[in-house]
């Protein structure tokens, strides 16, 4: 099985799109209430739905990234705002945090071989 996508509502498609698209991400699918996005590395896709009531939203969106501090610079000099730079994290994994204009959490990460591999890791199996 492979994941498919991940879908975030957003409260304003236009505000949304324009984020992620500095972010660097390809739109594949425009709508007024839909929108579709290829990331620049791999096969993975992620969407916005737009909800007219109001939500709440606490899960995390990851996107991993080899070379993190300079994409965040990149992404600071494009005007976008961090709640964390890039930090060590006790688990293993460099972590920047941000939030999109909905307020969706987005950690941009890298994490290297401990992303699959850390220490810890179990092989539990049905």
């Amino acid at each position: 099985m492979e994941l498919n996508q991940v879908t975030l509502p957003v409260e304003n498609m236009n505000d949304a799109v324009h984020f992620y698209l500095t972010l660097g991400f390809t739109q594949i699918v425009d709508t007024p209430h839909y929108a579709r996005f290829s990331c620049p590395d791999g096969n993975a896709t992620f969407s916005l739905s737009l909800e007219n009531d109001g939500f709440q939203n606490s899960a995390v969106i990851y996107f991993e990234h080899e070379n993190l501090d300079e994409l965040c610079n990149t992404l600071t000099e494009k005007g976008i705002e961090f709640e964390q730079p890039p930090t060590e994290q006790r688990y293993l994994w460099k972590e920047a945090i941000l939030k999109d204009p909905s307020g969706n959490k987005i950690k941009l990460y890298w994490a290297g071989e401990n992303r699959l591999s850390p220490p810890w890791k179990v092989d539990i199996r049905a």
